[in-house]
């Protein structure tokens, strides 16, 4: 197929401030501000008639009970059992919730309250909120939902931090996008026996499926389809897309018909030991005795923790350089096993797939005064704490320095592969394999933009119109154009726009392996700087296939 060629135009990237600017409530004209009847609840948002969405904004107990004292570490709440709503009032929903309280990495550490995603209302417990998006002109009244799970590391991220605005608008009338929080870092994901014991682990992603679940209750209030909720995320929201995907083993129906798990994080699980040390570290900090005793801490004395928690952990088993030290571990319930596992088994929803990397996953999360393999491989070892000798020797014969000019590269290369490029590759290969549709299996690398993780952002997530932070208009038509027809026909193509290359399946007929007598080309939607067009996956490597058969997240 002929490469499609694209002009390159740069643009500034928008300051925070001016995501901050953007999305302050725009009010209505007196009298026509747009309402959603829940039956439980009724809401009034507002409309932005000049890009034509409805914005409701649900802080009002959204779509779970607080998580607050004896319910921390607790499965959310279904708010409609929470019988805190006046039905003869009409809630305001055009206000920015305060988002989860954040942490920050100690190896990468930055102030997480200075500036992230330009959300201006503050931190709260009180979190668990959604923000829904519907065109002003809808051209039915049952729309495919696009329902947005953020990322950062499981520890950072919120609502605004993944705009729809330019979404919504450019599909003409045609999806809703739904944007969630979840409880973070400590709150949402802090491991061990006692919590085990005494609550629940893994409450972020239990908040993340409760969120899911009220879109199928209500969505219908907003002129949503609950039929066709495509699930969405990139890094540790693509990764939340996965552990969504095994959810419990997978042997239910899911609440969603199709999954975008864009570059999806796939950092190491703690064993049950690690779990532990992590759970002690905060008891020790805070001074506690039992998970009782930090339930009844202050909001503000357990935000202070989550941060120190962090801080004192780096560096050890499983919190190498540019990992999050928080995230989902293997519960024996909502996480039965481990992803690459789980994926291998056919232990995952049977919906339509489309999963992409960018070209240099690995770059932001190593250490640029690391230039020694000596320290290199000290740092390797916290990541592989169970790995030997032989894992190393045949790991540097993979991603040998003379191919490299710095250890540097060297390092974001297997750490990129590692931790986010052949779990895009296990997705792939396994849905073609196990899915009952397998030409709705599809994959993108992306190396245009700034070519780093998440460069497709600037492409996709806008607050406002015309997607201004791409470098590239064109290409921002065209990727916008891919996402929603995807959302809307669970198929990149039948809707994209009119100058966007056909996106193949991942299993085409072509040169590659032999199938059946057939011979079978995983192919990619490869876009650079000048050109889209496919390519055999270069994910299914020797690489890739040394990575998952040593253990892809090792745990003992």
């Amino acid at each position: 197929m002929k490469a499609f060629s694209i002009s390159i135009t740069f643009l500034p990237v928008l300051a925070s401030r001016v995501l901050a600017q953007a999305t302050q409530p725009i009010p209505s004209p007196n009298g026509s501000a747009p309402t959603a009847d829940l039956g439980y609840v009724k809401y009034q948002g507002y409309t932005n008639s000049t890009i034509g969405i409805n914005y409701f904004q649900l802080t009002i107990y959204s779509y779970a009970a607080p998580p607050l004292g004896p319910l921390r570490w607790q499965k959310p709440r279904a708010v409609e059992s929470n019988n805190a709503y006046d039905t003869s009032r009409v809630y305001n929903a055009t206000q920015i919730a305060p988002a989860c309280y954040p942490s920050s990495p100690y190896s990468t550490y930055s102030d997480p309250t200075v500036g992230f995603s330009g959300n201006p209302a503050g931190f709260s417990e009180d979190c668990l909120i959604l923000d829904v998006l519907v065109p002003t002109h809808p051209v039915s009244s049952r729309l495919p939902v696009l329902l947005m799970i953020h990322g950062g590391g499981y520890t950072l991220g919120n609502a605004q931090s993944v705009p729809g605005d330019g979404l919504v608008n450019a599909a003409n009338g045609s999806i809703i996008y739904v944007s969630i929080q979840y409880r973070l870092g400590l709150f949402g994901f802090l491991g061990g026996s006692q919590i085990a014991q005494n609550g629940a682990l893994n409450a972020g992603l239990l908040d993340q499926r409760a969120a899911i679940e009220w879109v199928q209750r209500n969505i219908h209030a907003f002129g949503g389809d609950p039929g066709r909720v495509t699930i969405y995320g990139g890094s540790a929201g693509g990764g939340s897309v996965t552990y969504q995907l095994i959810a419990g083993g997978a042997y239910d129906q899911p609440p969603f018909s199709a999954a975008i798990p864009e570059y999806p994080w796939w950092q190491p699980l703690l064993n049950q030991s690690e779990q532990d040390l992590q759970f002690n570290t905060a008891l020790r900090l805070s001074n506690c005795s039992s998970v009782s005793c930090l339930r009844s801490l202050s909001s503000a004395t357990l935000a202070t923790l989550n941060q120190a928690v962090e801080n004192a952990s780096y560096p050890t088993a499983g919190d190498a350089f540019g990992v999050y030290y928080f995230g989902p571990v293997v519960d024996g319930k909502f996480v039965r096993e481990l992803p690459d596992v789980a994926f291998k088994r056919g232990h995952f929803y049977d919906v339509p797939l489309l999963v992409d990397h960018d070209a240099y996953e690995g770059y932001a999360f190593s250490n640029i005064s690391q230039t020694t393999q000596v320290a290199e491989t000290a740092d390797a070892q916290l990541l592989f704490p169970f790995a030997g000798p032989a894992f190393f020797s045949r790991l540097y014969q993979l991603y040998p320095a003379s191919t490299y000019n710095s250890t540097l590269f060297q390092r974001q290369a297997w750490f990129g592969d590692f931790i986010i490029n052949c779990p895009t590759y296990y997705m792939a290969t396994n849905a073609v394999d196990r899915n009952s549709n397998s030409s709705a299996v599809f994959k993108l690398i992306f190396a245009a933009g700034n070519e780093l993780h998440a460069a497709t952002s600037a492409f996709l997530l806008s607050n406002v119109i015309g997607f201004p932070a791409a470098n590239n208009q064109t290409l921002a038509t065209i990727m916008a154009s891919y996402w929603i027809s995807f959302t809307v026909t669970h198929d990149p193509n039948p809707l994209r726009a009119a100058n966007a290359p056909f996106w193949p399946s991942y299993m085409s007929m072509g040169a590659g392996n032999v199938s059946n007598g057939q011979s079978v080309g995983f192919d990619t939607l490869s876009i650079t700087y000048t050109t889209i067009s496919p390519e055999t996956d270069p994910d299914a490597s020797a690489q890739c296939d040394f990575f998952g058969n040593h253990g892809y997240q090792v745990q003992n």
